[in-house]
């Protein structure tokens, strides 16, 4: 071997031990880098939207129930002769002052006076009613220290398309307001004329 090729061989060799480990390829290097994180969107899982009402048909909005028709009471003033009028108010006024005396009898301080067709009651807490006929009106007035005067007429309840013919029933009925005069005494005495005179103040139960 000749000294030029010798000293070649050796350069190579110090090079071969300075530089032992070889560089990495740039294809190396850039697949050993870490993939960014994937960046997503946030998903909205539920969506929410105000109530709708509408109707069965599409151009009905918040439809409303139909009312169910009531069936309107039939209430007229009775026609009377002159004989049935005294009739009923004579037949009526006895019930209440046998009312009323069996409560003068059981309460202190009531005062009932029945006289010429024209009933006076006192009660201590409420003050003095006066109840009369007044035939040429075919009425009954009522005289409150409550509410004042009243005029009653016999009123006919009933007899609608639905009722049997003959179920009608009648009361004294104060025009204005359609109370009758039996609500009157309940409300103001405190009186039920719904109960036998007899049976007042016994349990009802």
């Amino acid at each position: 071997m000749t000294r030029t090729a010798l000293t070649k061989l050796t350069r190579a060799a110090s090079r071969t031990l300075r530089n032992p480990i070889p560089q990495r390829s740039s294809v190396l290097l850039a697949t050993s880098k870490p993939a960014p994180a994937a960046i997503f969107a946030p998903r909205k899982l539920f969506k929410t939207s105000s109530a709708s009402r509408r109707g069965i048909m599409p151009d009905t909005d918040d439809p409303q129930p139909k009312p169910h028709p009531q069936e309107e009471v039939k209430t007229s003033v009775a026609e009377l002769t002159d004989a049935e009028y005294h009739d009923l108010a004579d037949a009526y006024l006895d019930t209440v002052v046998t009312k009323l005396e069996e409560i003068q009898d059981a309460r202190e301080g009531v005062d009932v006076e029945f006289a010429a067709g024209v009933l006076t009651v006192t009660f201590p807490a409420a003050g003095t009613y006066v109840i009369n006929k007044q035939p040429p009106n075919k009425q009954i007035w009522l005289s409150s220290p409550i509410t004042g005067p009243k005029r009653y007429d016999y009123v006919i309840v009933g007899d609608s398309q639905n009722e049997k013919e003959g179920t009608a029933a009648g009361a004294w009925v104060y025009g204005r307001d359609g109370s009758t005069l039996d609500d009157l005494f309940l409300k103001e005495l405190d009186v039920d004329l719904s109960i036998a005179p007899s049976t007042y103040g016994e349990d009802q139960a």
